[in-house]
Order: structure tokens, then C-alpha cells, then sequence
């Protein structure tokens, strides 16, 4: 794993003694069981526990005009059209709908942090879940739905489409992804989006957020767009067990190392950094306007958007 306690406290390891586990093969036929799972139980999900909450949540881009229509008694005067009134020799007013159609952009985190937990799902399988969650619950709404896959590097963009089987393509991309870069770096897909994206979008930034120096891009992403950053965290992250000696690789950057997890000093230590850093990233995230959802692999994922929702929808 990749964290900033992790980096902070590794001079207190000793060089590894034993060899990293081989990577998990995944064949295409349990990738499109996987896929297929996760389909099935988030638009189950969306249908059962979010129907509405994202709607009420994300509102069109504002109201526009519709048509023109004679004067009824109780009609908002200052809706009156003055310019077809005096053609017309009596009152006319304009008519407005409310321009519903969203354009969703998911940024989704692919690098080899991802590849953690100590759950039923690694962080990048509930990365792909919450992916799925939004996708389902946007297209719902009819609206389009991109996708930006990054590492350390932009590694694909799907333009936004609307409908089920672009869904699969995009909840597919993030299972199936095997990406070049194995770092993190949230500066890119941030400005990514900002120079390929015109309009104003609702953007989700789902990462760990193994990184630093992104505030600058965060907060112009956010000026330009509607900007929800995503967390995810393994409680293994900030709590370790008391086992003796563990292995610990780095799997950003490749570097291995043994601790001894019965040193409770070192234990406290880690936790308390962690749950620093981690309190630290939220703070940020809330001081620049950008919205915070908060995901623990080992809790449910849907309480946390729907509160999430709720509470965006109160500010409105």
C-alpha cells in the first residue's frame, strides 16, 4: 500500500526479507463475472435506495425558454413577453422549463494503491462499484455519463454517452484496466477535465488520494465544474494488527520493507498520523467549496452518497 504514514514512518523498517506475493490473474470469464456482479447489485441498489436522491441532488444547468402563452390571472407579471403583448394588443408571458440534462464525468484512480484491501473488495473494485452507483443512478436521470481512467498518467477517456451498454463499457474499463503507470497523480485528470470538458459538468474525483501538490488544480477543476471528491480507505490503513513482523510493499513505487507491528509505540504512531493525514485531506477538500463523500471498503457504500445527497439537497 501507498500512504502517507506509510512514507512518513518507513525509516523505522528493515530491509525485506521475503518475496512480494505474485499478481492475481484475472481470465476474461471471471472479469465478466465481475462485471456482471457489480451491474446487477448497483442497479439494484440505485433502483431500491437512490431513486430520487440524485436528482434532488444535481439540478439541470437552470431554466429554459419553452414558449409564450396568454396571460392568466395569478401569472408572474414580470414573466410577461412586453414584445408579443404589443403585437398581440393583450398580455402574453414566457414559459420555462427547467433544462434537466447533466453531463457526469467519473474520475477514477487506477493506480497500483488500488490494488489494496483487507475486505471482501480491494479499493479498486469498490472504486468500480461507486462508478457503477452514479453511472446508474445518472442515466436514470438521462443524462450523459465520461470517464477519465488515471494514474500517473491519463490512461483513457470515454467521451459522455447516454444508456446501458455504454454503462458496461465504462464499469468494464475500470475492472479490466491494466494501466502503465502504477503512481498518482490527481493534477492531470483535474486539469484533464478542465481543458476537455467546456461546459459545466458534475464531476467525481473517486481515489485514495496517494498524492499531494493537486490543491491549485482542485480548485480550479472546481471553479469550472460541480466537484465531488470521492475517498476511499481501508481500515487496514490506519489500524495495524498486532501479528509480529509484517511485509509491507509500496506498490506505487515497488519499495519493500518489514515492521514489527508488536511495536506499540510504532502502531500508535502510524494511526495517529494517519487518521491526521486523512482529517487533513477532508479539511482541505471542504475550504475549497469541493464536496467530501467518505468510503470505508468495509462499511456500506450506498449510506454515505444518499447522505451525501440529502445534505447537498438541503443547501439548495
Amino acid at each position: 500500500m501507498t500512504f502517507a504514514p506509510f512514507t512518513k514512518l518507513k525509516d523505522w523498517f528493515a530491509p525485506p526479507l521475503l518475496p512480494s506475493a505474485p499478481a492475481e490473474n484475472v481470465t476474461s470469464s471471471a472479469l465478466l463475472k465481475k462485471v456482471r456482479a457489480i451491474q446487477i447489485k448497483t442497479n439494484h441498489l440505485v433502483n431500491d435506495f437512490m431513486t430520487g436522491e440524485y436528482h434532488s441532488a444535481f439540478k439541470g444547468r437552470g431554466m429554459e425558454f419553452s414558449e409564450v402563452r396568454e396571460y392568466s390571472p395569478g401569472d408572474d407579471v414580470r414573466l410577461i413577453d412586453w414584445n408579443v403583448t404589443a403585437r398581440m394588443s393583450h398580455p402574453f408571458i414566457k414559459e420555462f422549463v427547467e433544462e434537466r440534462e447533466l453531463t457526469v464525468t467519473l474520475l477514477v484512480d487506477v493506480s497500483a494503491s488500488g490494488n489494496f484491501g483487507t475486505g471482501e473488495h480491494s479499493k479498486s473494485e469498490i472504486a468500480a462499484e461507486i462508478a457503477s452507483l452514479l453511472a446508474f443512478s445518472a442515466i436514470k436521470n438521462n443524462d450523459k455519463v465520461g470517464l477519465i481512467v488515471f494514474s500517473d498518467r491519463i490512461e483513457r477517456y470515454i467521451p459522455p454517452k447516454k444508456g446501458k451498454a455504454h454503462i458496461w463499457n465504462i464499469i468494464r474499463s475500470i475492472l479490466e484496466f491494466n494501466p502503465e503507470g502504477k503512481g498518482t497523480d490527481l493534477k492531470l485528470p483535474l486539469e484533464y477535465l478542465t481543458r476537455i470538458q467546456k461546459r459545466k459538468s458534475v464531476a467525481f474525483l473517486i481515489s485514495d488520494f496517494q498524492d499531494s501538490g493537486f490543491e491549485k488544480s482542485m480548485k480550479l477543476a472546481n471553479q469550472k465544474h460541480d466537484l465531488v471528491a470521492i475517498c476511499i480507505r481501508d481500515p487496514r490503513e490506519f489500524d495495524w494488527p498486532n501479528v509480529g513482523m509484517l511485509y509491507l510493499e509500496d506498490t506505487e513505487t515497488g519499495e519493500k520493507y518489514l515492521a514489527n507491528s508488536g511495536n506499540e509505540i510504532l502502531r500508535n504512531q502510524y494511526r495517529q498520523i494517519a487518521e491526521q493525514t486523512h482529517a487533513e485531506f477532508l479539511k482541505l477538500f471542504r475550504s475549497l467549496g469541493v464536496g467530501v463523500i467518505d468510503i470505508d471498503t468495509r462499511k456500506s457504500l450506498t449510506q454515505p452518497i444518499i447522505r451525501f445527497f440529502k445534505q447537498r439537497e438541503k443547501r439548495r
